[in-house]
C-alpha cells in the first residue's frame, strides 16, 4: 500500500522549461522575471506593490524594518506559529509580545489582543499569523490598530489566497509577508515576498533586500543609501513562482475539496475538525484537527502509511531561545498539545481521503471504547 505524505511538492513541465530557458540565457540573478513576479502575485493579492525575497523569514524581517519598526518597539504576534514569526521581529531589533489564540481559528485572539496593547506603551505594531490556511480576525485587529495607531504586518506565510468576504490576505495590513518554501500552498524552492500598496514601504524593503541600494534612478548604480541585506530572490526562483501562480487556484480548490471531504467523514468522530468562520475562505495550506490521544493517533496513521504534521509541539515563547518570556497563553499551550494535521495537499485523492478518514475513525473507535 503506498503512503500518503503530509506534503508532496508538485513542479510542472512549464516551471522546467521556463528554468532550463532562463540557464541557457545566463540570467540567473535577480532581474526581469523575478519584477514580473512581484507584479504578477500583487495584483493577485490585490496591492500596488510586491517585493520578493529569498524566503520568507527575510521578508519578514525587511517587512519590519521597511515599517520602521526597531529598538524600543514591542510587536504583539502569535506564540503558536513557526518560530521564523517571532525571530523576525527580534532580529529588526524589537520585541515580541505575546497574546494568546482562539481556541477554533488558532490566530490571535482581538480580545487577548487588545489587552496587550493597552497594557504596554511600546507596542509599535500587530503580527497576525493567518495560521493553516485560514486568516485571521483581521477586521478586528484593524479597529485595535486604528484606535492605537497601530502597523498591522500580516504574516500570510501560510495562506496564498485566503480571504475574508472576497478580499485576498496581504492586502489588509500596511504590509505582508508570504513564505514559497516547498511545502507551502505554491513554491518557488525558496522564496518570499511583500506585499504592500504604501509606496514608502516598498523603497524601503527594496533598499533593505538590495544592501541599502537606491531603487530610484539606476537600477544597479553602486550608491547605497542604508546598511542593508542581500535577502534577494533569484530569476530563477522567481520563474518557478510564476508558473506555480497560475496553478495556485486549483491547487488551492483541490485542498478545499479534499478538506471538505474529511470534514463530512469525520463529522462523527471524536476528534474536532478545522473551524471556518462565516464569509472567510481557508486554503488549508493544513488540515489540523485536535484530539486528547495526539501521540498514539499519529502512531496510529503512521503504521497505516498516513503522514501527519504537529505544528507546533512546543509554543514559540516556550523554545530554549526565548527563555525569559513566559506570557499567559493557555489556549496556544493546550493546541501545541492536541494539534496535528493531516494529508490535505493537491496530491490526496479521493481513494487517499477515504484511507484517512477511516484510519482516524477506527482509531477513535478503539480509544472511545
Amino acid at each position: 500500500m503506498n503512503s500518503i505524505p503530509i506534503a508532496d511538492p508538485t513542479v510542472s513541465d512549464r516551471a522546467r522549461e521556463r528554468v532550463d530557458e532562463l540557464i541557457g540565457s545566463g540570467a540567473l540573478a535577480a532581474g526581469g522575471e523575478v519584477d514580473a513576479f512581484e507584479g504578477e502575485f500583487a495584483d493577485y493579492c490585490g496591492t500596488e506593490f510586491g517585493v520578493a525575497t529569498s524566503n520568507g523569514t527575510t521578508a519578514l524581517h525587511a517587512a519590519l524594518v521597511a515599517l520602521g519598526v526597531g529598538e524600543g518597539d514591542a510587536v504583539v504576534t502569535s506564540p503558536f506559529s513557526f518560530v521564523a514569526s517571532a525571530n523576525a521581529i527580534r532580529l529588526a531589533g524589537a520585541t515580541p509580545v505575546f497574546a494568546d489564540v482562539d481556541p477554533e481559528t488558532f490566530a490571535l485572539a482581538p480580545e487577548q489582543v487588545r489587552t496587550v496593547v493597552r497594557s504596554r506603551e511600546d507596542v509599535a505594531a500587530i503580527m497576525p499569523v493567518h495560521l493553516y490556511g485560514l486568516a485571521a480576525n483581521m477586521p478586528a485587529l484593524a479597529e485595535i490598530a486604528a484606535d492605537h495607531d497601530l502597523a498591522i504586518l500580516e504574516d500570510a506565510c501560510q495562506a496564498h489566497g485566503a480571504a475574508i468576504d472576497g478580499q485576498r490576505v496581504g492586502s489588509f495590513g500596511d504590509a505582508a509577508c508570504f513564505s514559497f518554501y516547498p511545502t507551502k500552498n505554491m513554491t518557488t524552492g525558496e522564496g518570499g515576498m511583500i506585499t504592500t500598496d504604501r509606496e514608502d514601504v516598498m523603497r524601503r524593503a527594496r533598499r533593505y533586500t538590495n544592501h541599502g541600494r537606491r531603487v530610484d534612478g539606476e537600477s544597479y548604480a553602486y550608491e547605497h543609501a542604508d546598511v542593508g541585506h542581500n535577502f534577494r530572490m533569484t530569476d530563477i526562483a522567481a520563474a518557478i513562482g510564476r508558473a506555480q501562480l497560475e496553478r495556485l487556484p486549483a491547487f488551492n480548490e483541490a485542498r478545499r475539496e479534499n478538506a471538505a471531504a474529511l470534514d463530512e467523514r469525520l463529522s462523527d468522530a471524536p476528534v474536532e475538525t478545522p473551524v471556518v468562520p462565516e464569509g472567510y475562505r481557508h486554503v488549508y495550506h493544513q488540515y489540523t484537527i485536535k484530539t486528547d490521544d495526539r501521540d498514539r493517533l499519529v502512531s496510529h496513521l503512521d503504521d497505516r502509511g498516513i503522514g501527519t504534521g504537529v505544528y507546533y509541539p512546543t509554543t514559540i515563547p516556550d523554545q530554549p531561545a526565548y527563555d525569559g518570556f513566559d506570557p499567559e497563553i493557555p489556549v496556544a499551550r493546550d493546541l501545541a498539545e492536541r494539534a496535528v494535521s493531516l494529508p490535505v495537499h493537491p496530491g490526496v485523492d479521493a481513494d487517499d481521503v477515504d484511507r484517512i478518514a477511516d484510519a482516524v475513525a477506527g482509531f477513535t473507535e478503539v480509544s472511545v471504547r
